[in-house]
């Protein structure tokens, strides 16, 4: 079974994408990042990639991470806020413990593509 069928496959990956993004709007830290973005888009695209990333049968359409990330002068806080904030969402929906920390080492490395800035 991969990780996307074990957390419930699209319809609680969309649920956790909701909360996710309600806590880094929430965010006093992170919320300015996202002006002017259209969040609907996002949201698909985020669910897309997430589904891939955990085995899903999706196919992610956007673009690569460094791409949509470049010249936005992210942070590694910002980066780990965020990173918190997935966290908490997929606790909050129910994600089974052991599969968490599988989850967060699956994007742990896109730091390298994320974080431009100190």
């Amino acid at each position: 079974m991969t990780i996307y069928e074990d957390i419930g496959g699209q319809e609680a990956l969309a649920a956790v994408v909701d909360d996710f993004y309600d806590r880094v709007l929430a965010d006093p830290a992170l919320t300015g990042s996202f002006a002017g973005v259209n969040l609907a888009r996002l949201k698909g695209l985020q669910v897309e990639f997430f589904a891939v990333a955990l085995g899903g049968p999706d196919e992610y359409g956007g673009r690569t991470m460094k791409e949509v990330h470049r010249g936005l002068g992210i942070t590694r806080h910002q980066f780990d806020l965020v990173a918190g904030h997935l966290e908490g969402s997929l606790r909050t929906a129910g994600v089974p413990g052991e599969t968490v920390p599988d989850i967060m080492a699956a994007v742990a490395p896109l730091a390298g593509d994320i974080v431009s800035a100190e």
